[in-house]
């Protein structure tokens, strides 16, 4: 597979890791073997997660504390955008991505570069824990509210963001801000007119893969208050909310089965 777009350059895979020792060789040596090039941002990891890529020909950030995700990701785009890239793919160290997939997010990054591309995972709600999968029912709900569209999976961490989005958009990522940059940043991108598609992926989850750095009750929270700040200073918006409820079909010009038409679950 060619990893490349727009003016020639890789699209280079981002992956933010911490703690991850169990499971990031093998995910890094997969998107590798899809011509991928990877950057790995170590956030202050204990278990020896970067000892784990010796030898692989990958760029390697490593940070002495943890600092959290939505600056793990940050780190990476600025340093594959300063090389010349001009979009990024993120995956998550824990093995739930299948990197083998990067071709569907890329088919569509092709012919729409400008546009933030989800791997959306909650059409395979059997495979994903059922907190998991409640929670992000619920954040989806909320977040296409304050975003004024459909979201059909708000917490993958598998996605293709155009550099406009570390350019452009005045999104936190500091170590508050960790999880709730990805809700966020798809907001921030709606309101300003950035598109954002869905890739129907599948998911796996690990059973040497450490327990999720995501929790359901605290996390989902904080993603709550942020939208309930921005709901709150739109008056609520239900026109955003009319609007979020609607199905749309994207015009994208790739193959059938790659843009989200699944069915959704009662």
């Amino acid at each position: 597979m060619s990893a490349a777009q727009g003016g020639g350059h890789p699209c280079p895979v981002v992956i933010p890791a911490y703690n991850e020792a169990a499971t990031i060789r093998d995910v890094v040596e997969r998107a590798l073997a899809q011509g991928a090039q990877v950057i790995v941002v170590d956030d202050g990891s204990t278990d020896g997660t970067a000892a784990r890529l010796a030898g692989l020909p990958v760029t390697l950030l490593v940070s002495e504390r943890n600092l959290g995700k939505a600056a793990s990701i940050w780190r990476g785009a600025e340093t594959a955008l300063a090389a010349g890239a001009t979009g990024i793919v993120t995956l998550d160290g824990d093995g739930q991505h299948n990197p083998e997939e990067l071709r569907r997010i890329l088919q569509i990054v092709a012919v729409r570069p400008g546009a933030i591309v989800v791997g959306a995972r909650l059409h395979a709600g059997r495979a994903i824990p059922l907190a998991r999968y409640c929670a992000n029912r619920f954040a989806n709900f909320w977040i296409a509210w304050a975003a004024g569209r459909p979201i059909d999976d708000s917490q993958s961490g598998f996605r293709y963001y155009p550099a406009a989005v570390f350019r452009t958009l005045d999104v936190r990522h500091d170590r508050r801000a960790s999880f709730v940059f990805e809700s966020e940043v798809l907001i921030a991108a709606a309101r300003a007119g950035i598109d954002i598609l869905f890739v129907p992926v599948s998911v796996s989850y690990a059973a040497a893969a450490r327990a999720s750095h995501l929790h359901p009750v605290i996390d989902i929270a904080k993603i709550a208050q942020m939208i309930a700040g921005r709901l709150i200073r739109d008056g609520l918006n239900p026109s955003a909310l009319v609007r979020s409820l609607r199905r749309r079909r994207e015009p994208v010009a790739a193959p059938a089965d790659s843009v989200a038409r699944y069915p959704r679950k009662p």
